[in-house]
């Protein structure tokens, strides 16, 4: 027969486990709720840079040029279809001038993926346009990078690819 010592001793160690296993369940249901509300933030902050890739695939159809820069962060790194890079201003003075006209200017794939303050929206887009009085359409392949200043999203990078292939 056990001594009222080790009752007592087992009956501690149960106490503490039980103790711990409380503990335990309160951190990981408080995981849970983080991780929850981490989904939920990505959730919103994925349809904001959603919502602002359409606004400037909008803006550059209409040659919206006031439209661009508030989308466009001042430092923006734009790096175009042919390998060359342009500053925000560059890209701004080239939509200002252009005598294409943007007939359709629309993604065929877009999806957002976020990681915290950063965002990277990747897509295909098809633009149709007359240019010297022939219909032609360019699809690209893009990436643009976005980043979460003072609860704002701008756009701090872009890349596109011409696509010289049928791909999804």
């Amino acid at each position: 027969m056990k001594s009222v010592r080790s009752w007592i001793a087992a009956g501690s160690i149960v106490a503490g486990s039980i103790v711990a296993l409380l503990i335990l369940s309160l951190f990981s249901a408080q995981a849970v709720f983080v991780q929850a509300q981490g989904q939920d933030d990505d959730a919103a902050a994925r349809g904001q840079v959603l919502a602002l890739e359409k606004a400037w695939n909008q803006a550059y159809k209409a040659g919206d040029i006031k439209a661009l820069d508030a989308i466009l962060d001042n430092s923006l790194v734009l790096v175009e279809d042919d390998g060359s890079l342009k500053t925000k201003s560059e890209f701004l003075a080239g939509v200002k001038k252009s005598t294409g006209n943007q007939e359709q200017v629309a993604p065929e794939s877009l999806s957002v993926r976020i990681f915290g303050k950063t965002a990277i929206a990747i897509g295909v887009i098809a633009v149709k346009s007359t240019q010297h009085g022939k219909s032609v359409v360019r699809r690209e392949r893009f990436i643009d990078t976005w980043i979460n200043r003072n609860g704002s999203w701008i756009c701090i990078g872009t890349d596109a690819t011409p696509m010289t292939y049928a791909s999804p």
